[in-house]
């Protein structure tokens, strides 16, 4: 019996530690981690995630940005969730342990986002749109690689000029794809997937040239070569659109709101970086220097600065009516700047642009004497209104966002009229909404905050068509003696008329103005 009661004791053990040896290693974590609501500004946008030492930031990031950040696919791979998941923003600062990877950190915002937001998701694989790079009728007009050298390709030609050339040696029809993903035309190619269905087996050499979109636009109708055409004329391949099954993530459950940071987060998060340059030389500008800024290991380097650019800059403000009282000499005055972050080259590779203007701003009040405060005053801002309204309802279960590229028709106006360069489509996107984010997404021709005055309360699903504003600077200053076609071209605000039958006008109304009380001509000694 004793015997017997030892034998069991020992298999229980070797069990136990079985199981012990079997239990998988827990999830990397963040050691802390605060997460908050990002401040309202004129130009959202996702910067980040960044690792900095024991600091790991992300800011005004959506919940999608999020989530396709932490698993390492494009956004367009993120399918399913609620309709908001791209319209709420937050900030991320958070203390990773010593060590940490980048596929770690990833890891990390997994399990920050299943925690704190109760993320739940799969992976999956469904029918999206895509482009199919398939072989034309024939055989196709490509020659073997021997398969000596690396693999490349060389690209001669730019939007200034007529034709962009490139030169492939020994790439396989996967590159390819990924490469045509990459060029000017269609446009849509640089967010919907190409994919590889040529069957074409192997490494390649081939030539082929086309006409970028901007000298499309500009251009004679016969000194242009669309790039499907390229790509059929020159290599014997089609580029196709359709769907095609794709993997994707999931998302099945997610809370819209965090749940609250623990008290004592600050105490554990990695101190803020300093605001202010350790070193900085400011000078007044040769009158011959041309306008030039750098930002690198931690060095700013800029040249022939006018002190109006300078508080636009620091302040990221886009235009001149938002901000006020700023002397004459502003605008004449240039100075060049050398300033560097840290003599520390670990603190000096840690600094994004926020703490860069940061610093900048801190570098003004220093040296400038500058005084400043925000205030609401009457400037030319744009109103959005209701003229004719032609809007289709949107369906409340889709996701609220907006993108480049063609609607669910797949009709794309740009490959017969190049001149409307911009093809914009919003899904279950409200009027408030719509003027929100026009700032950010169209900042050639918006450059204050837009008030939404339509009235209008649904939820919306549109397209706009319409020309960038290089498109029509282009057309506007071209060489009158060359021949060219009429222009088609169509601006942002004739589109949301005709098309939306909307009006998007500048009027006097009350927007936040940056006012300076007090500023030097001339900085104090360096």
């Amino acid at each position: 019996m004793k015997n017997s009661l030892i034998l069991l004791a020992a298999l229980a053990s070797i069990a136990s530690a079985q199981q012990s040896v079997a239990q998988p290693a827990p999830n990397p974590a963040f050691e802390a981690a605060d997460i908050h609501a990002s401040a309202k500004v004129t130009n959202p946008g996702m910067r980040g995630p960044i690792v900095r030492g024991e600091r790991y930031e992300v800011k005004d990031a959506t919940l999608l940005d999020l989530i396709a950040a932490a698993y390492g696919v494009q956004r367009d791979s993120v399918q399913g969730g609620p309709s908001w998941l791209d319209s709420g923003r937050f900030d991320i600062l958070a203390k990773v342990p010593a060590g940490a990877t980048s596929a770690g950190s990833k890891q990390m915002l997994q399990a920050l986002l299943e925690d704190r937001f109760k993320l739940v998701a799969h992976n999956d694989t469904r029918q999206l749109p895509a482009y199919s790079l398939t072989v034309g009728k024939g055989k196709p007009k490509l020659k073997e690689a021997s398969g000596q050298g690396a693999p490349g390709c060389d690209r001669k030609g730019n939007n200034e000029d007529a034709y962009v050339e490139m030169s492939c040696h020994n790439e396989t029809m996967e590159m390819l794809a990924q490469l045509i993903r990459g060029v000017e035309v269609p446009a849509e190619l640089q967010t919907i997937p190409v994919v590889d269905s040529t069957k074409l087996e192997g490494a390649w050499d081939f030539d082929f040239k086309w006409t970028s979109r901007q000298q499309r636009a500009l251009g004679d109708a016969g000194q242009r070569i669309p790039l499907t055409e390229a790509l059929d004329k020159q290599l014997g391949l089609k580029l196709e659109s359709g769907k095609t099954p794709l993997p994707v993530l999931v998302v099945d459950s997610v809370n819209e709101k965090p749940t609250e940071n623990a008290p004592d987060v600050a105490a554990k998060l990695p101190p803020p970086l300093p605001a202010t340059f350790e070193v900085a030389e400011i000078r007044p500008s040769r009158p011959d220097a041309t306008l030039e800024a750098n930002f690198s290991n931690g060095r700013l380097d800029a040249q022939a600065i006018p002190l109006r650019e300078l508080l636009k800059a620091a302040w990221n403000i886009n235009s001149d009516d938002l901000i006020a009282n700023v002397p004459k000499f502003a605008d004449s005055a240039k100075f060049d700047i050398v300033a560097k972050v840290s003599t520390d080259p670990k603190i000096a590779a840690e600094v994004d642009d926020d703490t860069l203007l940061a610093m900048v701003r801190a570098l003004l009040v220093e040296r400038f004497k500058l005084a400043t405060h925000m205030e609401d005053r009457q400037v030319q801002a744009y109103v959005l209104s209701a003229a004719k309204p032609k809007l289709l309802k949107a369906n409340p279960n889709n996701r609220t966002e907006c993108k480049e590229g063609p609607g669910a028709d797949g009709k794309d106006p740009r490959i017969a009229n190049p001149q409307l360069n911009r093809l914009f489509t919003c899904y279950n996107m409200t009027m408030a909404q719509f003027a929100e984010i026009l700032p950010n997404r169209m900042p050639g021709y918006v450059q204050t905050q837009v008030r939404d005055e339509t009235g209008l309360t649904d939820a919306y699903d549109f397209t706009l068509s319409f020309s960038g504003v290089n498109i029509l600077r282009n057309l506007t200053n071209r060489n009158p003696n060359s021949p060219a076609e009429p222009s088609a071209a169509l601006s942002l605000q004739e589109a949301i008329n005709k098309q939306m039958g909307l009006k998007l006008e500048l009027q006097k109304r009350t927007a936040q103005v940056l006012v300076v009380d007090h500023m030097e001509e001339k900085p104090v000694d360096n």
